[in-house]
């Protein structure tokens, strides 16, 4: 994939996209059977857990507009850039009060950034869209979302890691740039705090259904692996940016009971893929909201940082 002259990629800069939906209550219970939670306390008129918005605006395209991978096709909303792979590779939550289960929302998304860059397999596209989720109060969500197009060809267990780990670490800081680098865990420093999570075939089917994601690297192993290189079919990056929002919230003092009227931010960023059927662990350093995905041989996979204000 060659980068496309900058008068080109201006071109698709500020469009938007405006939907609405129901935050309907069985989603929601799904999204907690899938994690393994109890959805006894989800009901109409709770607060929806944070990050849990990314079950719903599913944007459902019809069979014709996908592309041969299961996306949505390029050109039309987003662009199209010849020869080239699309990913998940992070993104900047803020929460500024909480959504409702059983209210309708509208979600207003904006192209904000289209910035070339170089990696090791060759020229990088990073696209920003920015969500603002509003409700009868207001803006509730404004998001950073931020997608690669990397050059099409096997990807390969580490050409992951250099598309969507391109740049500085979520936390922000060099320190946490080399940990992210670290080849195994056991040359990571010392979590305060850890727990496991594997991802099985039923989970990704069950995410991918939640999400209506047709990226068929989360389901059709001979595509995945024959066609884009994986060694096997490759967990959602959102599923485990969720996990470790989720795990974090938890160890908020007071937990999610405690979020009523502060401020939630939380940032993350894709560093290598996470694989079905492999041991993971979710931890939290012991500097205070940073968190990471971990697996023992490849080290980091996502890190991660959580902050709650008044």
């Amino acid at each position: 994939m060659s980068a496309p002259e900058a008068p080109e990629l201006d071109a698709w800069l500020g469009r938007e996209r405006v939907e609405e939906d129901l935050l309907a209550l069985g989603p929601a219970r799904s999204l907690a059977a899938t994690l393994d939670r109890s959805g006894e306390e989800l009901r109409e008129g709770v607060p929806l857990p944070p990050g849990w918005h990314w079950i719903y605006f599913r944007s459902p395209a019809a069979r014709s507009r996908l592309g041969s991978d299961g996306h949505e096709k390029l050109g039309e909303f987003l662009p199209a850039l010849p020869d080239s792979r699309r990913m998940w590779a992070g993104g900047n939550l803020r929460l500024s009060g909480s959504l409702l289960l059983g209210e309708r929302v509208e979600r207003r998304t904006t192209v904000e950034a289209i910035t070339p860059k170089a990696g090791r397999s060759g020229s990088l596209i990073f696209v920003t869209l920015r969500h603002r989720i509003s409700s009868s109060r207001g803006v509730v969500v404004d998001e950073e979302q931020e997608l690669v197009y990397r050059p099409a060809g096997p990807s390969g267990p580490g050409a992951h890691a250099a598309e969507g780990g391109a740049g500085e670490g979520a936390t922000g800081s060099a320190a946490a740039g080399a940990a992210a680098r670290a080849s195994t865990a056991a040359d990571l420093p010392e979590p305060a705090w850890w727990e496991p999570f594997v991802a099985d075939e039923v989970t990704l089917f069950r995410f991918s259904a939640l999400t209506f994601n047709g990226h068929r690297i989360h389901y059709d192993h001979p595509y995945a692996t024959g066609v884009e290189g994986y060694p096997g079919l490759v967990v959602h990056g959102p599923l485990l940016a969720l996990l470790l929002l989720d795990a974090g919230v938890r160890r908020l003092p007071g937990g999610r009971a405690a979020l009523g009227g502060k401020l939630l931010s939380f940032r993350c960023r894709a560093v290598r893929p996470a694989y079905c059927n492999e041991p993971l662990r979710l931890e939290g350093l012991p500097d205070e909201g940073s968190l990471r995905a971990v697996h023992a041989e490849r080290g980091v996979l996502m890190e991660a940082a959580l902050t709650s204000t008044t």
